[in-house]
Formats: C-alpha cells, structure tokens, sequence
C-alpha cells in the first residue's frame, strides 16, 4: 500500500455523494471517517426526500434564456413552481444575478448540458451496481421515465429537448392513444408523453442511502455523529476537521455536505455561490391509483414516482435560505395536483395516510455541481452543489472524488466543474 493510498480520509456529509465516495475510497485502501451528525438516509437529509429519479437526462439547467422575465412573478407569488421570499431576497441577490447570467444565451445552457451528460450517463446502471453489492438490488429499477404534456405543443417549444436531442440523448414520444394504453389512469388531458427508457428510479432513497453507509461501515469506514465546522491548515496541508465533538484529524478530507458546505469551504478562503433551494414533497400511502411509469408532468413541474412508502409528488422550489420555516401550502400544492393528474385518486384519503417533507437542495448558480480540489490545499476535495441531480449524480461522483484523492486523471473532463470558476 503507497503512502498516498494509506490516507486517512474525512468525509464531511453522509448523503449520497458522502457514502459513495466513502465506498469508493474504501477501494483504493484508504482509511475514511464519515462525519454527520444525522443518520444516514434519515428524514433530515435532501438524499431522504429527493423525487427518487434517476434521470441520466436531467442536463438542463434550471436557468433559460428569458427566465429573468419570470422574477417579479417569483417575487409575488410564494406558491408558484420557484418562489423567491422577499425576506430573503437581499441575500440571495448576488446568487440569483448569476443564476439569471448562467442560462442567459442558448450556447450557455448547452454549455452545461454537454458538461453534466458525462456526469449523469449510465447513471441507472451505477447505481444498480452500488445496490447489489449493498445487498439492496430492489431498491434501483431501470425502466424509464414518462414526461407528460398537455398537448405537443409545450414539448416543441422547450429549448431543453432540442438541446437534449443535440447531445446525443435519445427518446420514444407516445400519442394520447398509446399514453392511455400505457397509464389508464393518466387525467385525459395529457395527450403527448415522452418516454426516457436509459433513465431510472430508486424505490426508497433513505434507504438506499442507509444500505450503501452500511456497505462502507462493513468496509471498515468509521462514523462520528458530529457537525463539522471548518477545516484545519499547517502549512498548506490539512490536518484535521473541526466539529463540535472536537478535532478529526486527518491528511485528506471530502467536503460533500449539502446546502451546508458553503461554511466548510469558507474556512479554508474559498467563498462559493452555494445556495440552497428548499424542496418539499408529499407522499400518499396506498393510494389505489397512480402511474406505472416514474413521471414528470410538464404542466405543475412536478415528478411522480412510486416508493416503498406509497406514491411521491416532488418538485418546485423555494428560495429562502436555510433557517427560514417550511411553507406547508407548497406540500399542499404538490398533493392538489397529484389528485389533479389521477383522477382515481380518493379525496377522502386520511391525513395519516398524507406524509409530508421539506429539506435543501445544495445548488450553484449555474446548474453544476463543485467537484475539484480546494485553492488552498489539494487534500480537501469538493463534492457539494449538485442541485436537483445530487442522487443520480451521486455514483459517478463518489468514483471522481476517489480519483481526485489520488490524484489520478479523472474519468470525465472536470474543468466545468471547477471551483475556481466562481474564485
């Protein structure tokens, strides 16, 4: 064993980008350190109450050419699909502005979508592979995802499947006739779908997440339930990580904590646009009715999916930083338009049967997540920021962070996702 491969590894955050690149470290013999003060895959975790997609397609960033119409309708409207606080609107100006910018031109938004395609391609198929040596194989299926649409119309008209159709990606567009055949109790008014047959779905991502810190554990990891705080230089090399249980100390640390990795880079001198985007979502236990399909319904930005908890609605954003409370009418939304999109779906469900959540998506302005090294020391790695693609972009991430450890080539170009193009 080398002395580099002998490191001792801190990984600050045990989301899905956290214990895959534990995984991934245990491989080239490391000794690692998961560090979080949650479970993982618990109810406080954004890889919890994610959609549960595994979209290798989701290559569009969330800004477009002409979005920055759209902002005082944001402003005014805190139920809307991306709803901005006005409290909070002072402080994340200096994100929005870039947000706006990164998806100002076309040639910006293809820009991204050709950077996270290697990122996210054969995602589904990682992700089967981490699941089986997990032991959980039946938490990650790979039979597509439906995008539906009112008419054909919105779908001609939306910039990211023409630029998705440039870059390679491929799909089956379905008439109301074959929609109908393949989910009967789809609301009539969808007549257009799109089906996405490389993409996939996990049927229950806390415990996913679970399953794979439990993989790294029986690997020898080791887990401190304690909230880091900053990073410790000597000298441009990293010797410890600060918690509020004390120091760690180690020679190599991976900063994958979410919407709360922002302070950890900070105390190293790296001050990056990390925003967190609040997301909700609503599940419904045995509802009866639903789609056989994981799907996207254009018309409430909104993601479908079975778990093993009963049928997810996920979706919309919320700008209004880590500390304001959650705005339960978003949930109330995401669950109206579930009834709107199926029919067949009781009214009278019981509340018990209604579960509801809310946590961060850790996003940068531009649609990319940071992975790379820190400015100041080439043992702390990035792995924060990925935004609404952080558990399909998980597996191959955890591998990029391996070979950033080592300080091998990594295995798709990570000039897009440089720290340095926001220092």
């Amino acid at each position: 064993m080398t002395e580099t491969s002998a490191r001792h590894v801190a990984i600050i955050g045990a989301g899905a980008v956290g214990v895959i690149s534990a995984i991934e470290a245990l491989r080239d013999g490391r000794r690692v350190t998961l560090i979080d003060p949650g479970e993982p895959g618990g109810t406080q975790a954004a890889s919890y109450g994610n959609a549960g997609w595994l979209s290798s397609h989701s290559v569009i960033p969330p800004a477009e050419p002409g979005v920055w119409k759209k902002v005082p309708k944001y402003l005014m409207d805190p139920l809307g699909p991306l709803a901005i606080r006005w409290s909070y609107l002072p402080k994340a100006l200096p994100w929005l502005i870039r947000y706006l910018l990164s998806g100002w031109t076309e040639a910006k938004v293809e820009a991204t979508a050709r950077a996270l395609r290697p990122l996210l391609k054969d995602a589904p198929a990682l992700h089967k592979t981490l699941a089986e040596e997990a032991g959980v194989p039946d938490l990650i299926e790979r039979n597509g995802v439906l995008h539906i649409f009112p008419s054909r119309a919105p779908f001609d008209a939306d910039l990211g499947w023409r630029i998705r159709k440039r870059i390679g990606i491929e799909w089956l567009e379905l008439s109301a006739d074959e929609m109908r055949q393949r989910e009967p109790d789809l609301h009539p008014r969808y007549t257009f779908g799109v089906l996405v047959e490389e993409a996939g779905r996990c049927r229950n991502p806390g415990n996913y997440v679970a399953a794979l810190a439990g993989l790294a554990l029986s690997r020898g990891a080791q887990r401190v339930a304690a909230k880091a705080t900053a990073l410790k230089l000597q000298n441009g090399r990293l010797v410890s990580v600060v918690t509020d249980r004390g120091e760690i100390a180690c020679d190599a640390a991976v900063v994958a904590a979410g919407a709360r990795s922002k302070a950890l880079a900070a105390s190293v001198g790296d001050n990056l646009p990390l925003e967190t985007e609040r997301g909700y979502h609503v599940v419904v236990e045995d509802p009866g009715t639903g789609p056989r399909t994981s799907m996207m319904a254009s018309d409430a930005k909104m993601v479908v999916n079975w778990t093993d908890q009963g049928l997810r609605a996920a979706g919309t954003v919320e700008i209004a930083g880590l500390d304001a409370p959650p705005n339960w009418k978003r949930a109330d939304i995401l669950r109206d338009n579930l009834f709107g999109i199926f029919p067949k779906l009781a009214k009278d469900i019981p509340a018990s049967r209604i579960k509801i959540w809310f946590g961060h998506r850790p996003s940068m302005p531009d649609g990319r997540p940071c992975i790379g090294y820190a400015r100041a020391s080439k043992d702390i790695v990035y792995a924060f920021g990925h935004g609404h693609v952080g558990l399909v972009g998980s597996a191959r991430t955890g591998r990029l962070v391996a070979q950033l450890l080592g300080h091998r080539e990594p295995e798709i170009p990570l000039g897009p996702f440089s720290p340095d193009r926001f220092l």
